[in-house]
């Protein structure tokens, strides 16, 4: 297996209030995360530190020979410790109310593959050399689209589309989406949506098809993103599964 990862703030803003994540534990499980943050004064920075934080330390010191079903608990209950957390933080810190993140997450394990997502930050798969979705927007236009209010079309130019329906931090309880992957596949790309928002998936797919090296691949995804406008942070994870690294 081949990761790597990389966030750049952008062309517009003035910080980065995403965080990302790629570790491996004594296992060799790997969990890729990507958290982006909301709220003014820093307090976006500081909502999706706390996500990716937690998420790191807890995966080294808990995740281990975890069945599926286990892992699908591990995921939901660390969204909810998240939760609590950046709740808590709120409380004592007030120039920080209204702070917020989304994530999206993978788990690969040599017995299965496994997303989780919050809010609108992306989870692909690579396979057979296309790049599909496996995560949902929680999104205003994407209910919209689903019930059939608003085109696709529509959704991209609509003002609203930057509204979010679910977020770590502004939904108590929060429940997180769950996805189980395909273990056939090529690769996993996690990103915020300042890269989706910046270039169509067809673009995103043309980059991860080049014959380039990993770091190149990302470091050419950020920069397009950027010569579109570079208008949020953009933050990009990417693991690349070789034949036979899963056995």
């Amino acid at each position: 297996m081949k990761a790597y990862y990389l966030t750049d703030a952008g062309k517009v803003r003035d910080h980065n209030e995403d965080s990302l994540i790629i570790v491996k534990n004594n296992d060799n499980d790997i969990l890729l995360a990507v958290s982006d943050g909301m709220g003014g004064h820093s307090a976006g920075e500081v909502a999706s530190s706390i996500t990716i934080n937690y998420l790191g330390k807890h995966f080294r010191e808990t995740f281990m020979n975890m069945s599926k079903n286990d892992a699908v608990e591990w995921i939901r209950n660390s969204a909810s410790e998240i939760n609590t957390l950046i709740f808590q933080h709120e409380k004592t810190h007030p120039e920080s109310k209204g702070m917020g993140a989304t994530l999206v997450l993978a788990l690969v394990t040599a017995e299965y593959i496994l997303f989780g997502n919050i809010g609108d930050s992306s989870g692909f798969v690579v396979k057979e050399e296309r790049l599909h979705k496996v995560t949902y927007d929680h999104t205003l236009v994407n209910l919209l689209v689903s019930a059939g209010e608003l085109s696709q079309e529509e959704a991209k130019e609509h003002p609203k589309k930057n509204v979010l329906m679910k977020a770590l931090g502004a939904n108590d309880p929060i429940e997180i989406d769950i996805f189980d992957c395909d273990m056939d596949i090529d690769a996993i790309l996690l990103c915020s949506d300042g890269l989706t928002n910046m270039l169509e998936k067809d673009k995103i797919e043309s980059v991860l098809l080049e014959e380039h090296t990993i770091e190149e691949k990302v470091e050419k995804l950020i920069n397009k993103a950027n010569n579109r406008g570079g208008t949020d942070n953009i933050s990009v994870c990417y693991l690349m599964l070789e034949e036979g690294e899963e056995e």
